[in-house]
C-alpha cells in the first residue's frame, strides 16, 4: 500500500520564518548551548536604537551591535535564508566563527519584538462573543468567513465550466484538503460543502462556498446567475438545518408516473426510512435514475441501523441483571450496569461512556463490539489509547471474548501493512494516528473506539484535529474525565461523536460561558440544557451509585507550614506572574515566562533544591513524609502507591526509602513501555515489594489494586489527575479500604490549587451528572483571557500539501455521478435518434428523393451550434425547453406520429 499521499508544500521567505520562530525552535537552530546563548542575548539590545541599527526585509535580516573592544568595528549579525542550513536560516556573525552571544542578542530580540519589527501584530480589539447578542453572533461568524474566503488560498476546479450553477472541486492551499461544493444559488443554505464547518455551522454557508461564489459573479453575468440551475435527474441530498434532513428533488423531466411513485416524500423532510426504500424500489422498476449523494446514503444507514438496535436495546436496559447477555455476550459474567452500559453505547450508535475510573469502561468497550458485531455486522474496530495501554487492551480481549487482535508495532514502514490485516481489533496508540493516517484512512472501520479519549480534549490541538477527522459508522469514547477544567474540553470530546449535538463553537460558547468585559470566564450557565442535550450520547455512572460493589475511601489533606526560604522562592516567581498578567498583550516569551514562575512556585513548595538546585534544601514536606512512612509502614499489610510531578522528588524521596530498607519500585517517563509492565507485576504479587513510586505516567491505565493506600505528594493542575492517581488502587477488584493522603505546604500555590481543584470538579460534577440540578457554576480562570491577548503572527501561511486521498475520494465520487448520468444521457440520446429517424421515413412517404443540400448543410450548422464532440468522439447534443410545457408539448407531438403510423412505443 502506497502511503504517499501529499505533494510538497510551498516554501517561506526569510520574514515568514521569523514570524514563526518559537523559543524551542530557536533554542534548537542554536545549538546545544541555545538556551544559554539567548539567556545572555536577552540582554545585549537594551541600549540599542533600533532605527539605526537594524535593517529587515525578506532577504535578511542584519543587526549592528556596538564593538565588543575599544577602538573596534560594529559587530554585524545577519541572518539570511539559505537552503543548506538547519529550518533554512543562516546565522553569520561578523566577529565569531561559530554560534555566538551576538546570534543570541539578534535571535532574543526576535522573540521578544515581534510586533514592533513587523513580524506580528497586537491582538485584535474586539467584543468576546458571549457579551454579542444572537443577531451580532450570527454577523460575526458570517464576517469571519467572509474575512477568511478573501485571505486563504483555494484552487477551484468545475465540472461544467459553461455553467455557474454545478458541482465544483475545491481545494485549500492552508490544509491541503479538498472538499466538493454543489453550487445551486447565491442564497445562504442554496448550496452545499462536505466540509466540517458547513456540516456544522448552521449559517448555511462556509469560507469555501463564499470563495466560489466569489468567483462566479466575476465569471458569469448576473443574467446568467438569475437562470434556475437545472436538475437533469433525480437526487436524495441532506439538508443542514438545525437539524440533518434528508430531501428528495426529482428531475425537470420526470413524469407523472415518477411523481406517483414518490407520492409525499418529495414535498418535505423525509423521516420514513422504510418507505424511502419502498420509493426507490418502484424507481428502479420505472428506469428512473436517482443519484443518492454520499452523506445522504451514509445518513440513511445511520437511521435503518438505529431503528434496527432499538428494539434490541431498550430490552436489554429494561432488565440488565437479569438478561441472558448478562452471562453469555463475553466470556465472564457482566455486571448489571456494565451491560446496560454496553446497550446505550450500541443503541446511540456513537457514544460517550463517562464511568468513573476503575468500574471497567474497557470490558465494556470489548463488550460493545461483540453486541454491533451480532447485530449490524461490524467486522473492523480500532481502538486508539495511550502507549501504556496497548498490552493490556490486548491481555482484556484475549481474556473476555474470543475476537482477534492485532497491536500496531514497529517502525512507519511496517505499521502501514498492519491497518489492513483484517483483525477483528486494531490497537494503535495516539502517537501513531498521527504518523500513519494515510494508512488509517484507507481501511473501512466500522467502529472506532478512543480509549483516554480526553487525549482530544484540546480543541485546537493537532491531535483532536486529526483523530476528529477519522471515519467511522460507530464511535465510542471511553474517558473517566471528558471535562477536566473547562467546558471546552468536553465540547471537544463530543464533536468526535456528533459534531452537531452541541452546536457550532460561536453558538454553544456564546449560550453557556459567562465572562466579563475583556472576555475572562468568570464561570458557566445553562448546564442543565447542556445536561438534557447530552443525554442521548453520554452515560456516567459513578463510584456511589455502585458504593456496594467497592470497598470505602477516606481522605486526608495533610498541612505542613512552609519555610521563609520557600516563601522568598515563592514570592519573588508570583510577582512575574503578577506582572505578565497585567499587560495588554502578551507575547510567546512572555508566556514561557508566565509559565515557568508559576511551575517554579509550584516546585518551591516541594523543596528549594528543585528550583535552586542546591544543597541542602529546604523542604518540611520531606520530614513530614519520612514520619509519614514510618507511621503507615509499621502495619505489615500496608502498600502504597506514592505520586509526585518531578522525578527530581523522586530522587529526593529515594534515600528516605533506602534508608527505612523499603523494598519498592519506580516507574517514571524515562522507563520504556515494554518494561512497565513488569513493574507492576511485581508490586501486584511480591508481598516484599511495598510501595510504588511513580510520576504522572503512573496515573493512567494501571492496575494497582494489591495497594490500599495512596500519597499525593503534590497536587496536580486539575482534580482529573488527582482522581486518576486514586482510582489506580480504589477501583474494580479492589478489597481493601483505600486511604488517600494529599501533602499540602501552606501560604503557596498548592493552597489556591485545593480551591481551584474543588470549584473544577464541580463543574465536571454538574455537567456529567445526569441527576444534578445545578444550573450555574462561577470559576476563576484567566485562560480565555490570555489567549485572546496574545500577539497575531503576520507572516504568510505557506501552502499545505494537497491531501491526495481526500482528492481521490473525491474523484470516485464525481466518477461514480458522471457515470449514472452518462448512462441517462446515452439512453436519452438513443430515443431521441431513433424518434427523428422514424419521422424523417413518415415524411418522405416512401420518397427516396433528398432535400435540398442547402436546407441540410443550415440544419447541420444549427444543430452544431448546440452540439459538442467530446474526448471519446461522441456528439453531444444540449437542448434547455423553456418549461414543463414544451416538455410534455414535445412528448405528446412524438407520440401522435408514432400512433399515426400504427406503431407502439
Amino acid at each position: 500500500m502506497s502511503t504517499t499521499a501529499r505533494r510538497p508544500a510551498q516554501r517561506l521567505g526569510l520574514k515568514d520564518r521569523l514570524s514563526r520562530l518559537t523559543y524551542n525552535k530557536a533554542c534548537q537552530l542554536l545549538g546545544p548551548h541555545g538556551r544559554e546563548l539567548l539567556h545572555r542575548g536577552s540582554r545585549g539590545y537594551d541600549d540599542l536604537d533600533l532605527d539605526t541599527c537594524l535593517q529587515i526585509d525578506d532577504e535578511r535580516f542584519l543587526l549592528r551591535l556596538p564593538p565588543s573592544r575599544i577602538g573596534g568595528e560594529d559587530v554585524v549579525v545577519t541572518l539570511s535564508s539559505r537552503e543548506d542550513s538547519r529550518d533554512r536560516i543562516h546565522f553569520e556573525c561578523s566577529e565569531c566563527e561559530t554560534t555566538c552571544a551576538c546570534i543570541g542578542t539578534a535571535v532574543s530580540l526576535i522573540l521578544e519584538e515581534k510586533t514592533l519589527l513587523g513580524l506580528a501584530e497586537a491582538p485584535p480589539e474586539r467584543s468576546p462573543i458571549e457579551c454579542l447578542s444572537e443577531e451580532q453572533l450570527v454577523e460575526q461568524a458570517l464576517a469571519d468567513r467572509v474575512e477568511r474566503s478573501k485571505k486563504e488560498k483555494f484552487t477551484l476546479r468545475s465540472n461544467d465550466p459553461s455553467e455557474p450553477w454545478t458541482d465544483y472541486t475545491i481545494t485549500s492551499a492552508a490544509s491541503g484538503k479538498s472538499y466538493r461544493l454543489a453550487l445551486r444559488g447565491e442564497e445562504a443554505g442554496e448550496s452545499y460543502c462536505s466540509c466540517p464547518d458547513f456540516r456544522t455551522n448552521t449559517l448555511g454557508t462556509c469560507k469555501h462556498l463564499l470563495y466560489a461564489l466569489r468567483r462566479v459573479r466575476r465569471r458569469f453575468s448576473a443574467e446568467a446567475r438569475a437562470t434556475p440551475p437545472r436538475t437533469p435527474d433525480s437526487f436524495i441530498h441532506v439538508h443542514y438545518g438545525e437539524e440533518l434532513e434528508l430531501h428528495l428533488t426529482l428531475a425537470d423531466d420526470h413524469g407523472p408516473d415518477v411523481a406517483k411513485a414518490v407520492g409525499k416524500l418529495a414535498k418535505g423532510p423525509i423521516r420514513d426510512m422504510s418507505g424511502l426504500l419502498r420509493c426507490l424500489r418502484k424507481l428502479e422498476r420505472l428506469e428512473h435514475n436517482v443519484i443518492i449523494y454520499p452523506d445522504a446514503e451514509q445518513l440513511i444507514e445511520e437511521r435503518l441501523l438505529a431503528s434496527h438496535l432499538e428494539d434490541v436495546v431498550a430490552e436489554i436496559r429494561k432488565r440488565p441483571k437479569s438478561h441472558p447477555l448478562r452471562k453469555t455476550l463475553l466470556k465472564t459474567p457482566l455486571l448489571p450496569y456494565q451491560l446496560d452500559g454496553i446497550a446505550f453505547a450500541a443503541g446511540a450508535g456513537r457514544a460517550v461512556l463517562a464511568d468513573d475510573m476503575g468500574l471497567g469502561k474497557t470490558i465494556q468497550g470489548i463488550g460493545v463490539s461483540e453486541l454491533l458485531a451480532r447485530e449490524a455486522g461490524i467486522r473492523r474496530v480500532l481502538v486508539v489509547c495511550p502507549t501504556s495501554l496497548k498490552s493490556q487492551w490486548r491481555s482484556e480481549v484475549e481474556r473476555f471474548s474470543d475476537r482477534s487482535i492485532q497491536l500496531v508495532v514497529g517502525p512507519v514502514a511496517q505499521r502501514s501493512q498492519q491497518y489492513a490485516q483484517g483483525s477483528f481489533f486494531t490497537v494503535c496508540n495516539y502517537e501513531q494516528v498521527l504518523r500513519d493516517i494515510i494508512a488509517i484512512e484507507q481501511v473501512k472501520w466500522d467502529l472506532i473506539i478512543l480509549d483516554e479519549g480526553q487525549r482530544i480534549k484540546n480543541w485546537e490541538s493537532k491531535t483532536a484535529r486529526i483523530i476528529k477527522g477519522l471515519k467511522s459508522r460507530f464511535a465510542l469514547v471511553l474517558s473517566g474525565t471528558p471535562l477536566e477544567n473547562r467546558l471546552d474540553e468536553l465540547y471537544s470530546v463530543v464533536q468526535f461523536i456528533d459534531d452537531r449535538r452541541l452546536a457550532p463553537a460561536f453558538r454553544f460558547f456564546h449560550r453557556h460561558r459567562v465572562v466579563d468585559e475583556k472576555g475572562k470566564v468568570l464561570g458557566y450557565k445553562h448546564l442543565d440544557e447542556l445536561r438534557e442535550n447530552l443525554q442521548p450520547i453520554l452515560l456516567r455512572r459513578t463510584r456511589d451509585e455502585v458504593l456496594d460493589q467497592l470497598p470505602p475511601r477516606t481522605s486526608e489533606v495533610v498541612r505542613i507550614p512552609p519555610t521563609e526560604e520557600q516563601l522568598d522562592l515563592h514570592r519573588s516567581h508570583m510577582q512575574i506572574v503578577s506582572t505578565i498578567a497585567r499587560k495588554s498583550y502578551i507575547s510567546e516569551m512572555d508566556l514561557l515566562r508566565m509559565r515557568k514562575s508559576l511551575l517554579m512556585c509550584r516546585m518551591a513548595a516541594d523543596s528549594t533544591t528543585l528550583v535552586d538546585k542546591e544543597e541542602p534544601g529546604y523542604s518540611p514536606k520531606l520530614e513530614r513524609l519520612k514520619e509519614l512512612i514510618e507511621q503507615l509502614f509499621e502495619e505489615p499489610d500496608r502498600k502504597a502507591v506514592l505520586f509526585s510531578e518531578w522525578t527530581t522528588m523522586l530522587d529526593l524521596i529515594e534515600p528516605i526509602l533506602k534508608e527505612r530498607m523499603l523494598d519498592f519500585v519506580r516507574l517514571d517517563g524515562k522507563v520504556p513501555q515494554k518494561k512497565r509492565q513488569a513493574l507492576v507485576n511485581r508490586f501486584q504479587k511480591d508481598p516484599d515489594c511495598r510501595l510504588f513510586l511513580t510520576t504522572n505516567a503512573g496515573s493512567t491505565g494501571l492496575n494497582l489494586q494489591a495497594a490500599n493506600t495512596v500519597i499525593n505528594v503534590d497536587l496536580p493542575w486539575n482534580p482529573a489527575v488527582l482522581e486518576q492517581r486514586v482510582a489506580r488502587a480504589h477501583r474494580m477488584g479492589q478489597k481493601n479500604p483505600v486511604q488517600v493522603y494529599v501533602l499540602l505546604t501552606e501560604q503557596t500555590i498548592e493552597e489556591s490549587l485545593l480551591a481551584t481543584l474543588s470549584a473544577k470538579n464541580k463543574l465536571s460534577l454538574s455537567v456529567l451528572d445526569a441527576q444534578s440540578d445545578v444550573s450555574e457554576v462561577e470559576l476563576t480562570s484567566g485562560i480565555e483571557e490570555l489567549k485572546r491577548r496574545l500577539e497575531v503572527l503576520l507572516g504568510k501561511t505557506p501552502d499545505a500539501a494537497i491531501d491526495e486521498s481526500r482528492q481521490r475520494q473525491l474523484q470516485d465520487e464525481e466518477q461514480r455521478i458522471a457515470a449514472q448520468r452518462e448512462r441517462v444521457a446515452q439512453a436519452g440520446g438513443e430515443m431521441l435518434g431513433a424518434a427523428f429517424s422514424f419521422l424523417g421515413e413518415i415524411v418522405g412517404n416512401g420518397d427516396d428523393s433528398q432535400p435540398p443540400e442547402s436546407l441540410v448543410s443550415s440544419m447541420r450548422d444549427r444543430l452544431a451550434q448546440c452540439a459538442e464532440e467530446d474526448s471519446t468522439g461522441k456528439q453531444r447534443l444540449s437542448i434547455v425547453l423553456p418549461n414543463r410545457k414544451a416538455h410534455d408539448g414535445l412528448a405528446t407531438s412524438l407520440a401522435k406520429l408514432l400512433a399515426a403510423n400504427g406503431t407502439g412505443a
